[in-house]
Order: structure tokens, then sequence, then C-alpha cells
């Protein structure tokens, strides 16, 4: 295996567990009530950054939780910016204010994605779970453009917001997005527990695609639209982080690294920590980094399939969490043995063309992680 063939590009900081928002399609794992009080502190993060440079990374991604909380924010995007790093923070935008969104600039910080969960006020308070939540993300917008900061506008897409999507789209434009992510839920975490009132129809993802592709052309130059097909009705999978282990790692807020964000959630695999190894050993040696590097770990059928080295066997967490073999084809393959389960639960879960005003959700906060740990 030769290891110019992967060489990490991006490292997602994921600072902390705390998120004053509660969104139940959140892809965090759902266990952090027992990791929250062993967050790494601000030295031990300068320290993965600094690792970080030596290993060839360029990009830097803070999120998680909301790295806002963190009152070592701006010190940590300075010390990447000083490092050469391009990076960016993803944000629910409810803890901006301008002095903040100053220091954050004065940092060094290049671009921020702001999460927004709908158009409508009512409805984006009823997703995040918080009061007003909406109010205080428009206002962030205005504060993060008013600061000449580039503005990239991040909704996640599902059975409640997706009818809308037109209107979401030219709601981004009026805030001066300058680029717009329409994710649809990826159903892990806290989103494979709220699956079935999340997923939407066929016919709502046909009829999204229309839409987007209309205004595509629509704010073509003025703002870029990004809209993937949701793994559930694509015919083949998606490429796990280009590649496991390939140019993406991830390093939770408790210290452990990891191929993807999701990959916790993969049981059957032990993760190394920073605290313990550093993370050019991990990202060589680690078993956990080299289980799924590469091609030679694939099954049949995707052994003898020409688009292994485009999607290499899909996602290993969704291929964990749907048939509890994580070196499974991904079941969202149509070529997969296990394509059934999809077939399954689209039939099952899937609602009528009119969506289901069933909203009680399982709300990502501290009370109902330690309940569903209990």
């Amino acid at each position: 295996m030769s290891r110019s063939r992967f060489l990490p590009f991006s490292l997602l900081c994921e600072l902390t567990f705390h998120c004053p928002l509660q969104c139940p399609y959140c892809s965090n794992s759902t266990h952090y009530s027992g990791w929250i009080k062993n967050e790494l502190s601000t030295e031990q993060w300068i320290r993965v950054l600094r690792e970080a440079q030596k290993l060839g990374i360029l990009q830097v991604y803070f999120s998680g939780g909301e790295p806002l909380v963190r009152k070592d924010i701006t010190t940590l995007i300075r010390t990447a910016h000083d490092l050469g790093f391009y990076s960016n923070m993803s944000t629910g935008g409810t803890l901006i204010h301008k002095e903040l969104l100053k220091e954050i600039k004065e940092a060094g910080l290049d671009s921020i994605q702001l999460s927004i969960q709908d158009s409508r006020p009512d409805l984006a308070d009823q997703i995040s779970g918080v009061k007003k939540s909406f109010e205080k993300k428009i206002e962030a917008a205005r504060l993060i453009l008013e600061c000449e900061i580039p503005l990239g506008i991040n909704v996640v897409i599902h059975r409640h917001n997706i009818d809308r999507i037109a209107e979401i789209i030219d709601f981004a434009a009026s805030l001066g997005a300058h680029r717009l992510e329409l994710a649809n839920t990826q159903y892990y975490g806290w989103a494979l527990l709220n699956r079935k009132k999340l997923l939407p129809s066929k016919q709502q993802i046909e009829k999204a695609s229309q839409e987007a592709s209309k205004a595509k052309e629509k704010y073509k130059g003025k703002m870029e639209i990004l809209f993937v097909i949701p793994d559930y009705y694509s015919p083949f999978p998606k490429p796990c982080m280009q590649g496991w282990g390939k140019i993406y790692m991830t390093v939770s807020a408790d210290g452990t690294v990891l191929p993807c964000q999701s990959a916790r959630d993969i049981r059957s695999l032990s993760f190394p920590n920073i605290r313990s190894d550093s993370l050019e050993n991990i990202w060589w040696n680690s078993e956990a980094f080299n289980k799924f590097r590469g091609t030679d770990f694939l099954p049949e059928p995707c052994k003898s399939c020409p688009r292994k080295e485009i999607d290499f066997g899909g996602c290993r967490c969704q291929a964990f969490l749907l048939t509890s073999d994580a070196a499974a084809t991904d079941p969202a393959c149509i070529y997969s043995p296990h394509h059934h389960i999809i077939e399954r639960i689209i039939q099952e879960e899937n609602p009528a063309e009119t969506p289901s005003e069933d909203k009680k959700f399982i709300y990502r906060n501290l009370k109902n992680s330690k309940t569903l740990q209990a």
C-alpha cells in the first residue's frame, strides 16, 4: 500500500460536546454525556494543531458541539493562522456578538459556516429546540458580513423542510451567503434515532432536486449551491470521506482521533487518543486508521466492482449501523447483498406525499444522552 495515496489534507477539530441547540438530526454520538467532562485543554489543542502542521495538513475546521462555547476559541484560531492553515468555523450562531467576531477576524479565521434550520422562525426554532434561536442566527449572519468574513450557510434537509427548499435557497441568498450547502440528513447519531420522523419521501427528494437545479442556474456566479441526493435514494453510495483514512481526520473533544466524525458509532473498533499518542503515529500506524484504508478489505461484490476506487464500498459507519459489520458493502448500494435493508426502511418509514405533523423528536441534549446511556 503506497503511502503517497494517503496523505492527510484536512483536520476537523470538534472542540466541545456542549451545544446550546438541540437539533434532532445531529450526527454526533448519542453517548456524549460520558465524555463531556474530559474535553481537551487549550494546551492540548495547540499541540494537536502543531502536530497537524508537521503531518502536512493544510485545512483546519473548528466545530463541536458549538465551538463558540470554548473561551479559548480565539487563541486556537490564532494558532491555526500562525501555523499557516486555512481555517473555517462551523457554528449555530446563537453565541455570536460583534466584539467576538472582531476578535475572531483579527485572529485570522478565513470563513464561517452558519447553520440555519429553516427559512421560517417558528419551524426553525422547533427543530433547534430553542426559542428565538432563528432571530439570533439572522443577526449573526448580518454581523458576519459586516465584519467582512466570508459566509457559508448550511441547512440540513429533512421531511419537515424539504418542501420549502426553493424558499430556503432564496432566504440564504438574501442573507448574503456566498455558499449554500443543502445537506440531506445523514442517519447517524441523533438523526438515526429520529429517522422515522426525518426521512423524506422519494417524491419530496425528486421535487427538491429539481428545485435545486433551477436555483443553481438562478444564482450562478452569485452563490454556490450544493445539493446531493441522500444515500437512501441514490443507487450508489458516496465514498466514505473520500476513502477511509485517505485525506481526512477528526479529533474529538475528548482527544479521540477518528477517520471520520461518525466513526465512534462503529463499536467493534477501538480508536486511539491524542493524549497517549501522536497524530503522525495514529495516522500511519494505528489499527483503526488502517482497518478500512484502500480497497484490500472490500468483500464481493465490491472487490470486483469497477467503482471500488470511486466509492470504496461506501460508508463504513452506515454499513455497521445497518448490518453490524463495518466491512460490509454499504447497504445503500443497489448491488449490496444488504440493500433490502434500505428498501425495507423506505417502505416502512417513508411518509405519504404530505409530511407527517408528528414532530415529537428525541432532541440532542445532556438529559437524553444520559437516559440513552443508562
